[in-house]
């Protein structure tokens, strides 16, 4: 025979058993945003990193000559911005990880400058730079849909 009665929960399971679940809920959605942010803004800032490289280590590599692009800069000039803007992207990405105001607000900034970027950059290579502008929007809309409310306290 065995014994069907449940035994009590202890240690971690307790805790995990004892919170209050409150899904659907202003703060479970503003976590869940600013999460989502996060990790799109390190994916963000990885795509500019390697497009900047791409540019500065193979400028042949793209569909027209730098003379094409809608802001007459070499490609070695436009990598070398788009690696800049990728490392701070990437910083920011874990910055709003962290849960630190600023980074929201820097994120949204560098996530209109990467639209605005890769949208004079979109002669070159149009697929990836529609690609990351829909990353950016979905940063900006991301960072800013939750900007009323108040990080979560533990």
């Amino acid at each position: 025979m065995t014994d069907t009665e449940r035994t009590p929960a202890v240690g971690a399971q307790a805790a995990y058993m004892e919170q209050p679940r409150s899904y659907g809920s202003d703060v479970d959605d503003w976590s869940g945003w600013i999460s989502f942010a996060g990790i799109m803004m390190i994916m963000l800032g990885g795509f500019q990193i390697i497009e900047g490289l791409v540019a500065i280590l193979r400028p042949a590599y793209y569909l027209i000559g730098d003379a094409g692009l809608v802001v007459s800069v070499s490609y070695t000039g436009w990598g070398w911005f788009h690696l800049l803007l990728g490392v701070l992207v990437l910083a920011a990405g874990f910055g709003v990880m962290a849960g630190k105001t600023w980074a929201r607000i820097v994120g949204i900034v560098l996530a209109v400058v990467s639209a605005l970027a890769n949208l004079l950059f979109i002669a070159a290579y149009p697929l990836w730079a529609v690609v990351v502008i829909a990353v950016d929007v979905a940063v900006i809309f991301a960072l800013s849909s939750s900007s009323g409310r108040r990080a979560p306290t533990a």
